[in-house]
């Protein structure tokens, strides 16, 4: 871990009380309902990591602001230099069907930009971490994305929906394996480990899904952008990007050629 990021020690141990209080919450009890407007599930338990992060982040860091999926948004984040942005549970309806591929995603931005992140999936006891300039770790031990450089053979986590020709130049959807995980944070922490090629949604996406994934992937080695090659940034006043394309540098270049121009 490196010494000289104050802020990472701080969300590693906040993820990781987070993972207790989850796994502790989870099970035929938990209570869940849906959102208003069609905004997914939330259960007891996201809103109790929900209430122990901010507590626990914001009275360590009172200067910051904060952006999270579970506590109503206010413009005050937007005159902080620095800010948190944090997704209690990211993959909800695997928490509550009571899957393992669920994480907890944590990030500190400075001036719309990533400078330390966690992604921690504690049912499978895996910890991504990364600080700006020092690499990216899976538990401790530094991460690469993959080398493979031919489009036909790569394994990409994407949905359904992304291989609609809407999407792609000329109507063409490229040939590739893909596959998918119920986690947005966790399949980025997937290809900059390398387990996968790359990774893409073309759907708008909240700065807390994509916020410290979007960090480990680039100090793994990894090229992330939104959908139209722009470096994606954070602490927005409509905190979406334009989707995300994620790979290593040959692959990205091109899924991204082979994407829709306009």
């Amino acid at each position: 871990m490196p010494e000289d990021d104050n802020d990472l020690p701080l969300l590693i141990e906040a993820a990781r009380d987070a993972g207790r209080i989850a796994v502790d919450m989870s099970g035929p009890s938990l209570r869940h309902w849906d959102k208003p407007g069609g905004a997914g599930p939330v259960s007891e338990g996201d809103l109790a990591v929900n209430e122990m992060l901010e507590n626990r982040l914001r009275e360590a860091r009172p200067d910051y602001g904060w952006l999270s999926e579970e506590t109503p948004d206010t413009p005050d984040r937007l005159s902080r230099e620095t800010a948190f942005i944090i997704d209690p549970i990211d993959g909800t309806r695997s928490y509550i069907d009571g899957a393992k591929s669920w994480s907890h995603a944590l990030a500190v931005t400075r001036n719309g930009v990533v400078q330390s992140a966690v992604i921690y999936l504690p049912r499978l006891e895996l910890m991504y971490h990364a600080s700006a300039g020092q690499g990216a770790f899976l538990n401790d031990e530094p991460i690469t994305p993959s080398r493979r450089d031919r489009l036909d053979q790569a394994e990409i986590l994407a949905t359904r929906r992304n291989m609609d020709k809407v999407h792609w130049h000329r109507g063409e959807v490229p040939h590739f394996n893909r596959a998918h995980r119920p986690s947005l944070a966790w399949r980025m922490a997937l290809v900059a480990q390398g387990r996968f090629d790359a990774m893409l949604t073309l759907q708008p996406s909240w700065e807390w899904d994509i916020a410290a994934g979007d960090l480990i992937l680039r100090e793994a080695g990894a090229i992330c952008t939104d959908r139209k090659g722009d470096a994606l940034r954070f602490n927005n006043p409509h905190p979406q990007t334009d989707g995300v394309v994620a790979g290593n540098p040959q692959l990205y270049d091109q899924i991204r050629a082979a994407l829709r121009r306009d």
